[in-house]
This record gives structure tokens, C-alpha cells and sequence, in this order.
């Protein structure tokens, strides 16, 4: 049975190494953020690097494969001037994907992200599906988000708003578990 692949992606407002109190917070709702996703059901793994000094840019990641980023991202690369917070995850499908982002704590980090993130009017994450046995990667995800952002979804890029089935159908809002009407 395939799985679901997620990707997220947003530019920050301040670069990750700055003092202040917004960045301060953003990286603290890290670790809660991470462990009550890490514990949901259908969650299966994300990107962690195996090494590097927390420069997304030099780290190694594995099976992930090499970092990268929208083409979009034009902020710093370096340890002092990255300003962006991207995931790489795996899913056993997008319910469980979208249910683990939108409840608990990374619902409550969400609901500051006009605090730590720049509005670039741009797709902020792209799901698609994986063979049984495949690691994506971190450019599969920039591909699918590209893609989205050009012309809009499909099936090897598609949000949790307009989902596809694995043999690429319109799954519908419903596949997400989301409800039909105002404010689904």
C-alpha cells in the first residue's frame, strides 16, 4: 500500500539565529510540536539530519537525500541568515497527516504563525503519495510544492484541501477528514 508524503515550507520572518523573543518562541514550540506529531497514529518518520551543526543547507539527511528549498526562498543560507523552518514527513495517508497538524500542539503553533511567518502567497505545504517502500526526498517535496504553486494540484502534488487517491482519483475534502460547509 502506498504512503503519504508531506511537505512543508515556509519563509520566517527573522532569520533562526536572531535573539529576539518571536524566534525565541518559534524554535521553543519545536520539541512539543515534534514529539505529539511523532506520537500520532499513521505517523511513520520525517527528515532528521544524521549530522551538521543546524544549517539545514550542510547537513547530511540521510535517505532524505540533500536539503533543498523553493526556488522562491530568497533569504540566507548560512548558519547566521537561515529564515525558513521546512518538514519532510511520512504518513500512512493524508487523514492522519492532516489530523496530526491540525489538532493538539501543532494546532497551537499554527495559530501563531502570522508571529514567526512571512505571507508569500505561495503553497505552505504539497502531499503526494510513495511506494510501500520509498524514503522521499527533500526535492520531491520542492518539485510537488513548484508544481502546486504553477498549476495548482494534482495527483503527485496535491494539499490536504484537494486531496488525490493513490491512483490518482479526486479523493475529495472527506479523505482528509474534513467536513463538507463553512469553515471546513
Amino acid at each position: 500500500m502506498p504512503r503519504a508524503a508531506l511537505y512543508t515550507f515556509g519563509v520566517l520572518k527573522s532569520p533562526l539565529a536572531d535573539p529576539g523573543p518571536l524566534t525565541r518562541a518559534f524554535q521553543d514550540s519545536g520539541e512539543p510540536v515534534y514529539g505529539a506529531v511523532g506520537r500520532h497514529p499513521g505517523y511513520l518518520g520525517r527528515a532528521e539530519p544524521v549530522s551538521g551543526d543546524g544549517n539545514p543547507f550542510d547537513a547530511d539527511w540521510g535517505a532524505w537525500g540533500e536539503f533543498a528549498v523553493p526556488a522562491w526562498y530568497d533569504k540566507g543560507r548560512t548558519a547566521d541568515t537561515v529564515a525558513l523552518a521546512a518538514t519532510l514527513s511520512l504518513w500512512t495517508d493524508p487523514r492522519s497527516a492532516f489530523e496530526a497538524v491540525y489538532t493538539g500542539a501543532h494546532r497551537e503553533a499554527l495559530s501563531r504563525r502570522a508571529d514567526w511567518f512571512e505571507r508569500t502567497g505561495r503553497p505552505g505545504h504539497v502531499c503526494w503519495w510513495v511506494a510501500k517502500d520509498a524514503i522521499p526526498g527533500w526535492r520531491d517535496g520542492v518539485a510537488g510544492l513548484e508544481h502546486l504553486d504553477a498549476h495548482g494540484p494534482a495527483p503527485h502534488a496535491f494539499t490536504f484541501h484537494h486531496p488525490f487517491t493513490p491512483e490518482g482519483a479526486p479523493a475529495g475534502r472527506e479523505a482528509t477528514g474534513q467536513t463538507k460547509g463553512p469553515g471546513a
